[in-house]
């Protein structure tokens, strides 16, 4: 069998071209300061864009504001959204309302409550999953507060019902 390819190639030629030298220092002005060395500044501050040259000493520099560096770059957080204040004030007054004030809590829960998700339709803000919770919190709340306003009468009225029955003596 035959090998199409030769067995000896001839060398390729070199990818890429010599590097030509680099031309001759120029001499600085008169009473001027001669340029440093390459490498003798140290690296750019944090935070520093990448593209900020490196000061010259050729004049004296011109007294005036600092220089103004780029913006920090962005970190994919726009913009938040406000939360809705009476959605907030909803959720704390409901769950208060098991805590601190059991009756006045759960209505001025479910009464922020219904102002917030009205007002959420509208606006844009943030806060529905409060405004919703503090809702149904606060109608929990009404609800078990009346059923103990109903077991308190039931259980004072049995005991008003025996004693009647027993002449007023236990």
């Amino acid at each position: 069998m035959s090998d199409p390819t030769p067995q000896n190639p001839a060398p390729e030629p070199d990818a890429y071209p010599p590097v030509p030298p680099a031309p001759a220092a120029a001499q600085p002005a008169a009473g001027a300061y001669p340029p440093p060395a390459q490498g003798a500044y140290p690296p750019a501050a944090y935070g520093a864009p990448a593209s900020t040259p490196a000061p010259s000493y050729g004049a004296a520099p011109a007294y005036g504001a600092a220089p103004a560096y780029g913006t920090a770059a962005g970190y994919g957080y726009g913009a938040q959204t406000k939360t809705n204040t009476l959605a907030i004030v909803s959720l704390i007054a409901s769950v208060a309302a098991f805590v601190i004030v059991p009756f006045v809590g759960s209505i001025v829960g479910v009464i922020t409550g219904h102002m917030s998700l009205n007002q959420l339709k509208t606006s844009g803000e943030q806060g529905r999953g409060m405004a919703l919770a503090g809702t149904i919190v606060g109608w929990v709340g009404l609800g078990l507060a009346l059923l103990g306003i109903i077991a308190a009468i039931a259980f004072f009225g049995f005991f008003f019902a025996v004693y009647q029955e027993t002449g007023g003596t236990y």
